[in-house]
């Protein structure tokens, strides 16, 4: 942990970061992770995965998850993800491959197309969550 309050989370069962910047981070006293871009790199070869958009999507949500489960999380603590796709034309194969993947309770969601992504990847997904669950009352 530093001084300032930042700690990183990482996971052997993710890509290592492709440039200075941590796989995850969260801040103390706070319960959120943000959850660095993730795309579809299967993390044994360092290699893009087969299988065009919905094959990366899958795994980018694969490797989120490996994140989420080094810092004691599952999949159903994401509030929110963000993606981006090299091509807006995909984002029907990508939202179809998004939901099975993600799962039930699906999170806060923003889709960006038209991006150049990291070592040519169609997509990338990054996302916040919850390091702890929170209990609220509507007023």
């Amino acid at each position: 942990m530093s001084t300032s309050g930042r700690y990183e989370v990482r996971s052997e069962d993710a890509p290592k970061a492709l440039g200075p910047y941590n796989q995850a981070v969260g801040l103390k006293g706070y319960p959120l992770l943000f959850v660095s871009g993730q795309i579809g790199i299967d993390p044994e070869t360092g290699e893009l995965v087969d299988g065009g958009v919905k094959g990366q999507t899958g795994q980018a949500i694969r490797n989120i998850r490996a994140i989420l489960r080094a810092a004691g999380r599952d999949g159903a603590s994401i509030v929110k993800t963000t993606i981006y796709l090299a091509d807006i034309d995909d984002f029907t194969a990508m939202n179809e491959a998004y939901g099975e993947a993600i799962g039930s309770p699906y999170p806060a969601r923003s889709c960006v197309g038209g991006c150049r992504l990291p070592k040519g990847a169609l997509v990338e997904i990054e996302a916040i969550a919850l390091l702890e669950d929170l209990r609220f009352e509507r007023k």
